[in-house]
Order: structure tokens, then sequence, then C-alpha cells
């Protein structure tokens, strides 16, 4: 098959549908398949392979809780024809295809059969869809496949577009996070809690960060590992933490992916204290195949992946106190660290690429064979 993922989302800022399409097209490259990621880039110098960048401006949006970098440029429609006629795909996936304006182009002019993945959640519904929805509904029709990554992600576009939808997760490489090597540096006795992801608000970091004040008084043997890009929070955690005399806390800043499994593998603790718009979490994965415990925020999208006393321990979001509590029982227990690494590792199996990848090439060809049918 000749297959083209598209993103709305920058290519050059790291996100969790750029984390999901880039290895799935390894997979479906993998499998035999020609294989074309098509997105907007600043850097498209960076991009090599099989990445086609069609927009070479990004333009930044509010969107659950996040800011999503996506390409307003008036002649993305031009350059998307002549991609299709050119190219002549048999699939055409389209990733959060009603965020602008990429994605539109695609169902707009594609002769192939459109697949859709809908990556977003958010507890409270979206104003994007209720407010759009006459002006998408259109569209909706040149859609011949659905896919949402979660239940959570499910039930935000079920509420304003019911329909039949087939749910795929995120995928993770379960050997890649596995094989990491701890990092020496952090190697010297001290119980290392880890946070990775971007310093944005509804990550959660300085909830963590209250959490830490609570536990370094009764384990002060503890280390935090912040890991992320320098997001427009981390200068008011890093006042913080120098205000409040929080000792054994470093921000890494940005890590390469290639970094990330080191980090998981030198963690006692993966956190993530994560506020909500979370459709299951991509980095929760990676940290459940890199075998780390975890404490995590009880919401919608986690608590799909994470069981309660099983991977590791859930609490209420924003509650720092219940937070600290949940660090300091993993923190004094070893026993119940390694069981809980244990049941990660063998959940995380149920979401390696190798799985997940083979669930969407069977579901392109269903889809396929639907519109064929329907066709003749």
């Amino acid at each position: 098959m000749k297959i083209a993922l598209v993103t709305p989302y920058d290519w050059a800022t790291p996100g969790g549908v750029n984390l999901h399409i880039a290895p799935l097209a390894e997979r479906l490259k993998h499998a035999g398949n020609d294989v074309r990621i098509v997105a907007p880039s600043s850097r498209p110098e960076r991009d090599q392979g099989c990445v086609t960048v069609i927009g070479e401006s990004a333009f930044g949006l509010p969107a659950t809780g996040s800011v999503a970098n996506v390409c307003l440029s008036y002649d993305l429609g031009p350059r998307v024809k002549q991609l299709c006629a050119r190219e002549q795909f048999d699939i055409v996936h389209v990733h959060e295809p009603f965020m602008p304006l990429l994605p539109f182009q695609f169902l707009r002019y594609s002769t192939a059969a459109n697949i859709a993945t809908f990556h977003a959640a958010r507890e409270g519904g979206s104003r994007l869809y209720a407010y759009s929805k006459y002006i998408i509904r259109p569209w909706w029709g040149r859609i011949q496949g659905r896919i949402a990554v979660s239940g959570a992600a499910l039930r935000l576009i079920g509420k304003h577009f019911a329909s039949r939808y087939r749910i795929i997760p995120n995928g993770v490489d379960c050997g890649f996070f596995a094989d990491g090597s701890p990092i020496a540096e952090f190697g010297d006795g001290k119980r290392n809690i880890l946070f990775l992801g971007r310093l944005e608000k509804r990550k959660g970091l300085p909830f963590l960060l209250e959490a830490f004040a609570l536990v370094k008084h009764d384990f002060p043997n503890t280390r935090l590992v912040v890991v992320g890009g320098d997001g427009g929070l981390r200068s008011v955690c890093e006042l913080y933490v120098e205000r409040n005399r929080l000792a054994d806390v470093v921000f890494t800043g940005y890590v390469p992916d290639e970094a990330k499994p080191r980090y998981f593998r030198t963690a006692d603790i993966y956190c993530a204290p994560n506020t909500g718009g979370e459709s299951m979490g991509i980095v929760l994965l990676e940290a459940l195949a890199a075998g780390v415990p975890i404490a995590a925020s009880r919401i919608e999208g986690f608590s799909e992946v994470l069981t309660d006393g099983g991977e590791g321990l859930l609490v209420q979001p924003r509650d720092s106190q219940a937070l600290a509590a949940a660090l300091k029982r993993l923190l004094s227990d070893q026993g119940l660290r390694k069981k809980m690494g244990h049941e990660a590792q063998k959940t995380a199996k149920r979401y390696d690429w190798a799985r997940v990848s083979a669930q969407i090439i069977d579901y392109y060809k269903e889809c396929m064979a639907d519109r064929s049918q329907a066709e003749t």
C-alpha cells in the first residue's frame, strides 16, 4: 500500500501526535508499505527520509491546556492537491483531522481511502468541536475509517460526532525502553523520582514539586529529576525550588528521544502528576515498557492504562499531599516497587508497536475493502 500519514503539527516541535506517527511510519515500512509522512515544519532543513514538508511556518494555538503549533499558510490547498495527484496514495491517514489546516486540505483533495485518528481527550468536552461542528460536518463524509486512541479520546469526539470508531491505542517500542542503561551520574545511592514531559500547566509539575517537598522531609536521600524542554513553567518551578531551598531537584532541559530509556532505567519511580486532557499518555507507555513503578493522577486517560495497585498508584489530580503519600509508600517498599515494575512491563506488551501497527494495517485493509464494495 502507498500510505500518507498526515499531521497538522509542526514536525520540528516534539509532541504526542508526532511521537505516534514517526514509529508508526517505520512499522508500516517494515511491513512492506510505501510510506510518506506529510507535515508542516518550522525547520524543514532538519527533515529527512520519508518526511514531506508542506508549510514552513508554525502558529501557536491554545489546545487542551497546551499549545498546538500548526501551519495556517494560504497555499496549502494547491500543494496538497498537487501531491495527491502525483503520488496516488492508497491510504491517506490524517491525525487530528479537524485541527487547522493541513488535514482539511487532504480531506478536500484526497481520492484515497481516508482514515482519521483522534488523539485528543478533554474531560469537559471540546469548544473547537462545539463551535465548528457545522463547518466540520461537510467533511465528515470524506472519512472512511475512524480511529480513537483510547476510550477517553472516543468520548470526546463521539460527544460531538456520533459514528462507528475503532479504538487502536498509541504504541511503544518495548525493547527500546527496556534496554536502556542507567545514568552513572544519578547512581549514587539516592532514590530517583523522574518527571518527563513538557513543562506546561496540564503536566502538573508544580504539584509534584509540592509533593516532593513533603517527601524530602521523611526521605532525605531522594532526588527529583525533571526532564523536559524549557517551557513557560520552568522559571516558575525553579523559583519555587530556590525559595523553598528544596535540595536535589535537577532540571535537565530537553533530552533527545534516544536518551529517554536511560532516564527511565535510572528512575526508581516515574511520576505523572498531570491534571487532565490526556488520552492515554505516550510517556506513560514508555515508563511501563522500562519497568518503572508509577505514581500518577487518576485522570480518565491514565486510568485506562494503569491499575491502581498494579503497575503503580493513582491519586486525585492536583492533590500534592495524596501524591506525596503515594511516593512515600513506593519509596518505603522496595518489594512493591519491584512487583509493580514487573507488572508494568507485562502491561506494556499490549501496546507494543508490533501489535498496534498490525491492528492499523488490518483496519486499512478493511476500510479499503468496504470502500471498494461501496463503489461497485
